[in-house]
């Protein structure tokens, strides 16, 4: 169901895993800086929602703090390597690394937290409602700005 908070934040992972192909695919450097700074954007946006949203519902709904507290951790790591991504030397490298820290936390993510979630009895359909409509208020104070 597309209103699914995990329906939604596993279409992120979808999304920015063709944009690292895409990027990947790259030949043009301004290209692939564009397409570093999207992914970097979309990358913030997905841990920001997790982190204000998801988490804490997963939190409340199963007593699971270990398991936050561990993805709190992972996702500080990837948040580190994007903050390096834009003033790296090496674009590539800093993308890739980018890349495979979001792919292990996806992974981890899809067999531990969202596994759980979906069946502790957690209103998925309401968090996704919570986490469409803070993406919009972003997407606005984006163009605002």
């Amino acid at each position: 169901m597309a209103n699914d908070a995990i329906a939604l934040l596993e279409a992120d992972n979808r999304r920015v895993e063709e944009l690292f192909h895409e990027y990947k695919a790259g030949r043009e450097p301004e290209a692939k800086l564009h397409l570093a700074q999207v992914i970097c954007m979309e990358l913030k946006l997905h841990c920001m929602v997790k982190q204000e949203i998801f988490f804490p519902a997963y939190a409340a709904a199963t007593g699971d703090q270990q398991s936050v507290e561990h993805a709190l951790k992972e996702a500080d790591k990837l948040n580190a390597l994007i903050a390096r991504v834009l003033t790296a030397e090496n674009l590539d490298g800093a993308i890739e690394a980018v890349r495979q820290q979001s792919l292990a936390q996806s992974a981890e993510e899809r067999n531990g937290i969202f596994a759980k979630a979906k069946s502790s009895g957690m209103e998925l359909a309401t968090l996704g409602g919570r986490i469409q409509t803070r993406r919009a208020e972003v997407a606005e104070a984006i163009q605002d700005a």
